[in-house]
């Protein structure tokens, strides 16, 4: 992927290399770091610039909320209230994230379902409902759970 820093004005490599290896380190990627530095008087010098720097990016990434985004495929099912049980075990067992739920004169289940176990889901899906219900409404989305709460974005 592309990989971007700059010195912005400060000797060369005491700022934007100095941030960007901190970031390496994390195993970090898909990330933008800016450090704005204010001059108070006092020389820090080419080293003394080098780790206020760094240390203004492990403060920065301490106070961070990581999350990993995944791929995944929405899906909704509708089904009898005599196999929720059932379902529910399958999804919580496979880590099937349920976004919604309506309990009418069916149960509707909207879901997001990590995409390498989606094929297995559809079809267990199938053979645990006797065949009465079945995935609907496939498309393809990208996801994270952040302190609990699902974070949705849809593939364009």
């Amino acid at each position: 992927g592309a990989v971007r820093f700059s010195d912005d004005g400060e000797p060369g490599g005491t700022a934007g290399m100095p941030m960007l290896q901190v970031l390496q380190r994390e195993g970090l990627f898909n990330a933008v770091c800016v450090v704005t530095r204010y001059f108070g008087g006092t020389l820090l010098g080419t080293g003394g610039l080098v780790r206020a720097y760094q240390a203004a990016v492990k403060e920065g990434l301490r106070q961070c909320t990581y999350i990993e985004k995944k791929k995944g495929m929405k899906a909704a099912v509708a089904l009898d209230y005599n196999d929720v049980g059932k379902l529910q075990h399958l999804f919580a067992t496979n880590k099937v994230e349920t976004l919604s739920s309506d309990y009418g004169e069916k149960v509707s289940l909207s879901l997001i379902i990590p995409s390498e176990i989606y094929e297995d889901i559809k079809e267990k899906v199938v053979d645990i409902t006797n065949g009465k219900s079945s995935l609907q409404d496939v498309s393809e989305a990208y996801y994270a759970l952040i302190e609990g709460d699902i974070k949705l974005w849809m593939k364009d």
